[in-house]
């Protein structure tokens, strides 16, 4: 059976909540044959996929432009929708066509809509899978537009296209599609390491808290050389980052891939996203979050984390300034919350057995 798979680049959530589901799939359909078309690298994609699979650099959507993590380009994100639907029948056939020399038994997205579009006309079933859905986001920003209508009307049909939308826990409401599926939390499971190991002299914690600096796969730079030396305290940051604060430590220095380096620090620091709230809260790990600008995803993830995981707001100046020691005192102080079952990937595997074998 082959299973074509489109994963959105935007940020790195889309593949957080597809990575499981596939691993889960192969378990039960061992002749998966998978083929992965994204923009994410695949040194980025081995570390969350298990199984073999073909990949595909390219990608079929762009979400939102966006200035940093938390802030969107909305002038840059109206015209990038306009030019993508200026011929949206003819993208939508010549998806069509590229799916059709691929032979799929099933296309699953997250999050894009053409695909949902193009297998569609070309016969070929169809799911997405996600949290969110670019339509109730794009009627969200642009609704209110005159030359909105009609491009929220194709990105609708393309979703109403699809058999069904599988709507992860938590997740948008999404009242508009008509065919959603609620399904389970999604959440990779992580090991925990001692992170004194492996990253050299003059680099190891000791008995410091490690603290992971993670916005979610969008650029998103703090000025860490502006923070206080607090401590106790090490900062975990992009080895990108180049920082020359003396208590910042790269955190591929440890070599662990997301999942099990969040299971091992003290706490993270993040802005509203899917694949790190939910990761989080499975791996006991707690959270210190900034709200994204207008949003409309993060009121529902912020509302599952606080009855699932330990978490604190923190305002956008304290990570500006790095007046973070009272906040990680009061996250500490909070008793730890029971875990519920991470159900979601296996329900979402059985959904797409289900459909590729007829």
């Amino acid at each position: 059976m082959h299973l074509f798979v489109d994963i959105s680049s935007h940020g790195f959530g889309h593949l957080a909540i597809t990575a499981p589901v596939l691993d889960a799939l192969a378990k039960i359909a061992p002749n998966l044959r998978l083929t992965v078309r994204t923009r994410l690298a695949r040194q980025l994609l081995v570390q969350r996929i298990h199984v073999p699979f073909e990949l595909i650099e390219a990608s079929t959507d762009f979400g939102y432009v966006m200035i940093d993590a938390t802030h969107i380009d909305l002038p840059a994100s109206a015209a990038a929708y306009r030019q993508a639907h200026a011929d949206w029948p003819g993208r939508v056939s010549a998806e069509a066509r590229f799916l059709a020399s691929r032979k799929p038994d099933l296309v699953l997205t997250n999050v894009s809509y053409l695909p949902l579009a193009g297998a569609a006309l070309a016969g070929v079933p169809s799911l997405s899978l996600c949290s969110l859905n670019w339509a109730d986001l794009f009627a969200h920003f642009f609704g209110d537009e005159p030359w909105a209508a009609s491009i929220h009307a194709e990105m609708l049909a393309a979703y109403r296209a699809a058999q069904s939308f599988l709507r992860v826990t938590p997740g948008m409401p999404m009242p508009q599609l008509g065919n959603v599926v609620k399904i389970g939390p999604i959440a990779a499971i992580g090991q925990k390491h001692e992170l004194d190991a492996g990253v050299g002299v003059g680099a190891k914690l000791g008995g410091d808290q490690a603290i992971l600096i993670a916005m979610g796969g969008i650029a998103h730079r703090l000025p860490l050389e502006q923070w206080p030396r607090l401590p106790g305290l090490r900062w975990l940051v992009a080895a990108d980052w180049h920082c020359q604060h003396p208590d910042a430590i790269a955190f591929e220095s440890f070599g662990l891939n997301f999942s099990d380096l969040l299971c091992s620090v003290d706490a993270v620091i993040t802005k509203p996203g899917y694949g790190t709230f939910t990761e989080a809260a499975y791996n006991g790990t707690p959270v210190l979050y900034q709200r994204r600008t207008d949003w409309p995803e993060q009121d529902c993830l912020i509302e599952w984390l606080g009855q699932h995981g330990n978490a604190r707001e923190v305002a956008a100046e304290a990570l500006q300034t790095g007046e973070l020691a009272a906040s990680l005192g009061l996250l500490r102080q909070q008793a730890a919350i029971s875990r519920p079952q991470a159900s979601g990937a296996a329900e979402a595997a059985a959904q797409i057995l289900s459909l590729m074998a007829g």
